[in-house]
């Protein structure tokens, strides 16, 4: 039989702030500035409010079915065979996931680190401390966050502040050019990357201790996440511009590039791909564990480790072709995954939630009949 894992509040508020940061700082800046320019900042506030809401809805949802992962929240709606349908799309959702990020990694690696090694190779080494992450355990993940999170403040705000001398205030003018529309949508597309795959931490949620105080630490956690990538946002607008950040794959990486005190503290990359190499490990660590433990439960098994290995050989197998070239990774962040991610991450659950509050009250009403 299975040990029931347990993390505190506090591990778990860890967690959601390192898989909210995630591949996001890496990624979601210049995505923002292609969309919305120099305003590409407000975007990410708008981001924040959007992904803030989206929050809110898990922990609804989370409140109303204590215990349950996503896929027995399934099952508990809407019965065992469209519970089951809806549980192996989450999944599937939860595997791409686990590969896309994997492809962001690995690609970043190989363009910046390793270009000479073959981009098989890096994937299999990342995947394989992925792997070996979920087989020791969900205690074992939480504590070995915990360990990491103040190196990974401590190198943001080093970033933070040697950057400061290098701000140009005339890049984000003139403010709001762009529209509300352009803002709304590049606020859309950050909640989608940084806030939305909260929902598979839903696999996480009944290891949790003391349910009612870990949820709010979630909330400020997530928040607090989305204002360290709004603060990196603006950082590549002010320093970069908004035509050099949407020009670039990796705008936070460029940036790093810029930091240089007095010709001596200076080409300092290779330390700050650490605190990204850490997040991005966090987010695929728990696209992996949502999606194995997941496919577990929907098998009915009493323990998902023995699906580690050979879920992690597909999970590698399919990151090197989920996108075969960069434009392609391109077009489907900005075309696909929108309403991929909107699906799974606020219609699906709101519909649970919805559903579930409606046959709760019918519930209470049939009791309270005489």
């Amino acid at each position: 039989m299975q040990r029931i894992e347990k993390i505190s509040n506090r591990q778990l508020m860890v967690l959601v702030f390192l898989y909210t940061v995630g591949s996001t700082i890496l990624i979601i800046p210049s995505g923002l500035a292609e969309i919305a320019k120099q305003d590409a900042w407000i975007g990410a506030l708008a981001g924040v409010v959007i992904g803030g809401g989206t929050v809110v809805l898990y922990i609804l949802l989370w409140r109303l079915f204590p215990g349950k992962t996503f896929v027995g929240i399934c099952e508990a709606v809407f019965g065992k065979w469209i519970g089951a349908l809806i549980s192996v799309m989450f999944m599937f959702y939860s595997f791409i996931g686990s590969t896309t990020v994997m492809f962001y990694s690995g690609n970043f690696f190989k363009i910046n680190f390793l270009p000479h090694t073959p981009f098989p190779l890096i994937n299999i080494l990342i995947a394989t401390v992925v792997v070996v992450g979920v087989r020791m355990g969900l205690e074992t993940i939480a504590r070995t966050s915990e360990l990491m999170l103040p190196w990974v403040l401590i190198l943001l705000a080093v970033l933070v502040f040697t950057l400061l001398q290098e701000i140009n205030l005339e890049y984000m003018l003139p403010v709001f050019e762009v529209g509300w529309k352009s803002v709304f949508w590049a606020g859309f597309s950050f909640a989608g990357t940084a806030f939305m795959p909260i929902v598979f931490l839903f696999a996480v949620f009944p290891s949790v201790l003391n349910a009612d105080k870990a949820r709010t630490g979630m909330y400020f956690a997530a928040i607090l996440g989305g204002g360290c990538v709004v603060v990196i946002t603006l950082l590549c607008i002010l320093i970069l511009g908004p035509n050099i950040t949407s020009r670039s794959m990796f705008p936070s990486y460029a940036l790093v590039k810029k930091i240089s005190i007095g010709n001596f503290f200076q080409r300092v990359e290779v330390i700050m791909a650490g605190l990204w190499f850490v997040t991005t490990y966090i987010k695929t660590t728990f696209y992996f564990y949502g999606w194995v433990s997941s496919l577990a439960e929907i098998l009915k098994l009493n323990n998902y480790r023995s699906l580690t290995l050979p879920c992690g050989i597909l999970m590698i197998v399919f990151s090197f072709v989920v996108y075969p070239d960069v434009v392609y990774m391109q077009y489907w962040d900005s075309t696909i995954f929108p309403p991929y991610i909107l699906t799974m991450g606020i219609l699906v659950p709101l519909i649970l939630w919805m559903v579930g509050v409606s046959k709760q009250k019918l519930s209470l009403e049939s009791k309270n009949k005489p």
